[in-house]
């Protein structure tokens, strides 16, 4: 994770994204527990309640379980949930500015696949 912290956005919302990113990435797995709440609280200079808020917000969604004296762990299905929502949130949200920026520059949407599969 990386230690540095964005202003305007709460370090808990922050913590609970990087953690959802890792899921994505599949830097962490379904049953992988996470790094507990005091390890990232020392590590990153935090609040344990802070950690443990953005560890909340990650149960409350049902991404991670909690496992009572063993910690939190990543949920089965958690990374499909997430992809499908990811999914959901760019085309409702990224691809319409995407588009609109294509359409406004004259791009040839074939040709930017094709730069893609050079790269």
């Amino acid at each position: 994770m990386d230690p540095k912290w964005l202003e305007g956005t709460p370090i808990y919302r922050q913590l609970r994204d990087r953690v959802v990113a890792m899921i994505l990435e599949g830097t962490l797995q379904e049953g992988d527990p996470l790094p507990s709440v005091r390890n990232v609280a020392a590590e990153f200079r935090l609040n344990p309640l802070t950690v443990l808020k953005g560890y909340q917000a990650l149960v409350e969604e049902k991404l991670v379980e909690k496992r009572r004296g063993l910690g939190m762990y990543v949920s089965v299905g958690a990374r499909a949930a997430l992809m499908t929502d990811e999914r959901r949130r760019f085309l409702e949200q990224e691809w319409p500015k995407t588009h609109a920026t294509i359409q406004r520059l004259g791009l040839d949407i074939h040709e930017l696949l094709d730069i893609k599969k050079h790269d």
